[in-house]
């Protein structure tokens, strides 16, 4: 077991290192967030079909039947999701917008109690109020940062509210798990986001440069298919606050990426902001002393 687990980090840590480069590979695809987000989809789903063939985890319609609405709304929530961060990237920093986007967990942490009678403590609303200031200073309300970055900050923060969806809807998704869940999810993206995509522009992957089509095969084979596989894979062996605690590996690869390779830059009251919001977050996701 011990072996599993110290593979499960690994498979962990690598993913969430892998999804806080995926801004080298999106700023080289010009293509409408919506249609971008579709791409995704579509090719991270084939790469699943193909797993689930060789490893013979097809899934079967009466395993999933009862819980199918939770399904298609988990899965479009993570199309629009997907839309909100892109368009996120194309109006400010990739950090700020990674940072905004971050905000989902405490999001999870507010939305339980009203949803699942979860217990909220005094921690966690002290959490919550120091992450929402953070958030305030990443927006930039002392009026240093421009419409631009206030813009695409906005579009993380809706892209957080709708990966709160997901992950609130998973937590009712019990008989369905991991690889399966996930490929379920990314057909009910597909659903949701080809009319969209068919009525608010069309088809623009015929005008894609070679350079743009093998950044899109990346962002869709290894970013998401195998990114998201090794994901899910590492949670069967590790604890749900051990998960969490890694997953910050990603924004703080995110604004490192940001910052030293594509040249962004970040106020210092950003800078805080973003340190809040994650500080706070990882805070709210330790137990304290004692718990169980």
């Amino acid at each position: 077991m011990e072996r599993k687990h110290l593979i499960a980090k690994a498979e962990i840590v690598f993913s969430m290192a892998v999804f806080g480069t995926i801004s080298i590979f999106v700023r080289n695809i010009p293509l409408p967030s919506a249609e971008l987000a579709l791409c995704r989809a579509v090719i991270a789903a084939a790469t699943l079909l193909i797993w689930q063939i060789l490893t013979r985890t097809m899934v079967r319609f009466q395993d999933i039947k009862k819980e199918l609405p939770l399904l298609l709304l988990s899965g479009a929530a993570m199309g629009v999701n997907w839309i909100l961060f892109f368009q996120a990237y194309k109006y400010t920093s990739v950090a700020l917008a990674t940072l905004s986007y971050y905000f989902a967990p405490v999001l999870v942490t507010v939305a339980s109690p009203l949803l699942f009678q979860e217990r909220l403590t005094g921690r966690q609303m002290f959490c919550f109020v120091m992450s929402t200031l953070g958030l305030v200073l990443v927006i930039g309300v002392s009026g240093g940062a421009g419409a631009g970055d206030t813009a695409g900050v906005l579009f993380g923060l809706g892209a957080a509210v709708f990966y709160a969806a997901v992950v609130l809807c998973n937590k009712g998704i019990r008989n369905v798990t991991g690889i399966n869940r996930t490929y379920l999810q990314f057909l009910a993206s597909i659903a949701v986001l080809l009319p969209y995509v068919l009525f608010t522009g069309g088809f623009h992957l015929a005008e894609l440069p070679a350079k743009g089509l093998a950044s899109l095969l990346v962002v869709g084979v290894g970013y998401t298919g195998i990114a998201y596989t090794l994901y899910f894979s590492s949670l069967r062996y590790l604890k749900g606050q051990e998960a969490a605690i890694l997953s910050y590996i990603d924004p703080l690869v995110a604004v490192l990426v940001s910052v030293t390779v594509l040249a962004e830059s970040v106020t210092w009251l950003q800078a805080a902001g973003g340190a809040m919001i994650l500080g706070f977050t990882i805070l709210n996701e330790l137990k304290p002393k004692g718990a169980a």
